[in-house]
């Protein structure tokens, strides 16, 4: 258990040790007076270079409730939802006082991924379909796979005890549809909540 963090494993690791992480830090998390705080002592525990991903949190709820009042095509929203999620990006690490990248970290200790302008390298938003359907969760387990590294997702809540899946994971609401797709092929996925959380239904 990291300080402020309880963590467990979804998937464990079989092939050779990773040296990296790709961190998927949950949009609902940001409304937390202690985020920073949080942020900082789950990347100090991460393994190597860390690369956070943020998800869009309030600003692509919002996006999400337009688009339910009054719907626009799949593809105009997905893109939108994730310029907001380089909005939110942006003010992560201007917060937390990290470095914003449009590429993985490597040398550095850690970084805030743009998310957008990461997919728009090598047409990378080719390998993701629009919709609502795929959400920070997946694009986190893409940028986890180019990069070989180990996926932590850091949610408000713990994923539900009976999942023995990523499926599983999917029709619980803990992850999106795409979420077994799109991790498919790593090695080492762990989770994060902050300590002490009461549990909802909400991710």
């Amino acid at each position: 258990m990291t300080a402020g963090w309880t963590r467990g494993v979804i998937r464990a690791a079989t092939g050779p040790a990773v040296s990296q992480t790709v961190l998927k830090f949950g949009g609902s998390l940001l409304v937390r007076r202690t985020w920073r705080d949080e942020l900082r002592s789950l990347v100090d525990d991460c393994i190597g270079p860390t690369t956070i991903v943020v998800g869009g949190g309030p600003l692509v709820d919002g996006l999400r409730a337009i688009d339910a009042a009054s719907p626009r095509p799949a593809d105009v929203m997905h893109r939108l939802a994730i310029d907001a999620m380089g909005v939110t990006a942006r003010m992560v690490a201007d917060a937390a006082a990290l470095p914003l990248a449009a590429d993985p970290a490597e040398a550095a200790d850690a970084v805030v991924l743009d998310a957008a302008a990461w997919l728009s390298q090598a047409g990378r938003y080719d390998d993701l379909p629009a919709g609502w359907h795929v959400t920070s969760d997946s694009i986190a387990a893409i940028v986890a796979t180019a990069c070989g590294a180990a996926l932590l997702l850091a949610k408000s809540v713990p994923p539900p005890e009976s999942s023995g899946s990523l499926v599983a994971l999917a029709e619980g609401g803990w992850v999106d549809d795409h979420f077994a797709v799109a991790a498919a092929d790593l090695d080492r996925i762990d989770w994060a909540v902050p300590a002490g959380i009461i549990p909802t239904n909400s991710r």
